[in-house]
């Protein structure tokens, strides 16, 4: 066989890998956009179901008119093009992982199958766990303390004088500005929460270790408090709560890390391929 030959049979599986790549990603965007189309048709509830939180927070206070306003005169187009893009996003996101499936199953043993799917069905589960835990406790608790800045403007007296006026101090928000917040607080929560499946995942292939993951622990803290800070608003109360609760996510990924390799020591010794003098070297 000439040299010619050979690169041509070397390269006919990769440019069937690049065209079935192609078709999946195809069909994920075709999903994306569909679902972009019925979330816009139903932006407006979706809309009144966002605002709820911030409602619930002004009605607490007695003031049961929540109305947000219109800064600008394209706002509320884009208000329903950002949920229209998230509401594809979430629609389309079952089918998107299946055409992940697809394209990733045939390249797999069936025992790596069975290892990864129950990640890749944790996966979604855990973003919308994230997503229901920002939108029925942190969102209201940050609601509570951003409308605990309001000020009530003084009455003038009876003869008139404002010399003793207050000026008010009343919440009237944009709506994307809104929109875009509660979008932020729903992302980011959802996406530490993918932290357990992503180094379990890392755990099952050998990328981490429980013992490494506790050797590094502290760089992780300073890690997560960056990252609170980067990801929420710039009060205290709910960095501290993005904090403890991805910190705990830490420390049950080192728990189920931990149970990933006690599995695997066991599978290993029941096969007689376990080597005591690595493990020895390794619990040092």
């Amino acid at each position: 066989m000439s040299t010619d030959d050979e690169i041509e049979d070397s390269s006919a599986p990769l440019m069937e890998h690049l065209t079935e790549l192609r078709t999946r990603l195809i069909h994920s965007a075709v999903a994306f956009i569909i679902g972009m189309v019925i979330a816009f048709y139903f932006w407006n509830p979706v809309f009144n179901f966002l605002t709820h939180p911030l409602c619930d927070a002004m009605a607490s206070r007695g003031q049961p008119d929540c109305g947000l306003i219109m800064i600008k005169l394209q706002e509320g187009f884009f208000v329903a093009v950002s949920i229209s893009l998230l509401g594809g996003l979430v629609l389309a996101f079952p089918y998107i992982s299946y055409q992940m499936w697809r394209f990733v199953a045939p390249g797999l043993y069936k025992s790596e199958k069975n290892a990864f799917l129950p990640f890749l069905l944790a996966s979604p589960f855990m973003f919308f766990l994230g997503a229901a835990f920002a939108y029925y406790v942190v969102t209201p608790m940050a609601f509570n303390f951003f409308l605990s800045f309001q000020q009530v403007g003084s009455v003038l007296n009876e003869g008139g004088s404002n010399g003793n006026a207050i000026a008010g101090i009343a919440f009237q928000g944009s709506a994307q500005e809104y929109l875009k917040l509660t979008i932020k607080f729903i992302v980011a929560f959802g996406l530490c929460f993918q932290l357990p499946v992503l180094l379990t995942l890392m755990g099952k292939a050998g990328l981490v270790s429980s013992k490494g993951l506790k050797s590094v622990r502290k760089y992780a803290i300073v890690g997560i408090l960056v990252l609170a800070a980067i990801v929420t608003p710039p009060d205290v109360m709910t960095q501290t709560i993005l904090f403890v609760v991805v910190y705990g996510l830490y420390e049950i990924s080192i728990f189920l890390v931990a149970r990933v390799e006690k599995k695997r020591k066991e599978r290993l010794m029941a096969e007689g391929l376990w080597d005591e003098d690595i493990d020895g070297d390794d619990d040092e």
